[in-house]
């Protein structure tokens, strides 16, 4: 068991757990239609029955998810005709959907006295964190009342120290965007299951030019500030245990070859095969993941499954090329197909939350027939068969500007094949963890030192910061 920080110790300094990141940016589409797809019963859903005092209620949902991503007009409408006597009220962290910006805003909010009833959390570590923090709302009690099991339920479990604070809202696992135009003028096919020395091959075959006109066969948007540190995991994630930086046991797990071994493919791909956009690049300049693909100035982009509402087109992020997707690369052949990293929305109830009962009924129905209504995500509910994929995925392509260029086939398949390594519970600290090994992986990138030396500094570094954290 890790020490957790009480609240009023851990407010001191809340702007620095704004360094997590999550998918960060603008998810932006037109919304995808406004009609519900319709959804399989929720076992003994607590979101269709009375709020309990026969008077109006009003919840404040705080989130960092934009109208074009969440469709959030039409999905508060449908809850208001589930249950006419409560309103929910959308508080908007950020305008463009940045993860930093929004949590930065909502522990300034937590820290006031301004209401807050529903808590969206945009990753794991950023959701453990705020536990820590007393910010959300144990809901055994509710879902107890309710019958099921979140593990059951969903396929995402959000167990905390053997409790439940929040349910998964999204499904959404990473895989290989690709540009098949250039696929087709260097003789590539469309991969269907592959590993890391092929992503690389790929990559290093679709590099083309030199200088400022240079196309890159891949970009890597991370690590960064402690964040998107999926980037620094890529032959840990996929494999069906161990898949952190820590073991579920609380010790360091960066003594697994893999770790080594994705610190050695980063610097091959950017420094040897020069086929990745430098990270000084990435940093300096700002760059963003969706110019870079969309702008055809790299030709890969590993990304999460968040951008199927955007990868036909949007208004701000035309598509002008012909689109396939592949899976997450494996460490090896013979490895087992599909794992990834999956993120999801976190939502609880806030702890400070007056209407705790009825926030708890909005967050069970929004993690379930509400994730349908939203039309815009693969749910983390697990009563939504893969047979139904391919109708969701109409329903989140039509909604884009040019959905026929894209290889839906090759999307669902690769959607439907996907699924999560085993859940390890994050620390509360986790985000120390992520700045640490960010922070030697800058040193090496940058050629201050070499692979072992950055192995070595950052296992002592984080089991530094275990111990501190120990009781």
């Amino acid at each position: 068991m890790r020490k957790r920080k009480v609240w009023a110790s851990a407010m001191s300094g809340v702007l620095m757990l704004s360094l997590l990141a999550g998918c960060g940016g603008n998810n932006g589409n037109n919304a995808a239609g406004g009609k519900a797809t319709a959804a399989p019963d929720a076992t003994n859903s607590a979101a269709g029955t009375d709020s309990g005092s026969g008077e109006n209620v009003n919840l404040r949902l705080y989130t960092y998810g934009t109208e074009e991503a969440y469709n959030w007009k039409h999905t508060l409408e449908a809850y208001k005709e589930v249950e006419p006597g409560v309103t929910v009220e959308l508080v908007q962290l950020s305008e463009k959907g940045d993860t930093q910006e929004a949590f930065k805003k909502l522990d300034l909010e937590a820290a006031s006295s301004a209401q807050m009833d529903i808590l969206m959390f945009s990753d794991a570590a950023g959701y453990a964190q705020r536990v820590a923090l007393g910010m959300a709302e144990p809901l055994d009690e509710f879902i107890a009342k309710d019958g099921y099991k979140v593990e059951e339920d969903y396929k995402v479990d959000t167990h905390l120290d053997g409790k439940v604070y929040a349910l998964p809202g999204k499904f959404n696992p990473w895989y290989v965007l690709l540009n098949k135009n250039h696929l087709d003028e260097a003789g590539l096919a469309v991969p269907a299951d592959w590993t890391w020395d092929e992503f690389a091959d790929y990559a290093k075959k679709l590099t083309q030019g030199e200088g400022a006109q240079k196309r890159y066969g891949t970009y890597f948007h991370g690590p960064q500030g402690g964040g998107w540190m999926e980037f620094l995991k890529l032959k840990l994630e996929n494999q069906p245990q161990n898949a952190e930086f820590l073991k579920a046991d609380g010790t360091s797990n960066l003594d697994d070859p893999n770790f080594k071994s994705t610190l050695e493919l980063r610097l091959r791909m950017e420094k040897e095969d020069q086929s990745s956009v430098p990270y000084s690049d990435m940093i300096s300049q700002k760059l963003a993941y969706r110019t870079q693909f969309f702008n055809e100035s790299a030709s890969m982009l590993l990304i999460g499954s968040w951008m199927n509402t955007e990868i036909g087109g949007t208004d701000k992020v035309p598509l002008n090329f012909n689109m396939a997707v592949a899976p997450f690369p494996k460490n090896n052949a013979g490895d087992e197909k599909g794992l990834t990293p999956v993120t999801t929305d976190y939502v609880a109830v806030a702890a400070k939350s007056k209407n705790k009962e009825a926030a708890y009924k909005f967050v069970r129905w929004y993690t379930t027939e509400g994730q349908l209504v939203q039309g815009k995500n693969i749910p983390a509910w697990s009563k939504v068969t893969s047979d139904q994929v391919e109708g969701i995925i109409d329903t989140i392509l039509s909604g884009t500007k040019n959905p026929e260029k894209v290889d839906k086939k090759t999307l669902v398949d690769t959607l439907v094949a996907s699924k999560a390594s085993a859940i390890i519970p994050p620390a509360t600290y986790q985000s120390e963890v992520y700045k640490a090994i960010n922070e030697e992986y800058e040193k090496m990138i940058l050629g201050n030192q070499d692979v072992d030396t950055t192995v070595k500094n950052s296992q002592d570094r984080v089991n530094k910061i275990i111990d501190a954290n120990k009781k």
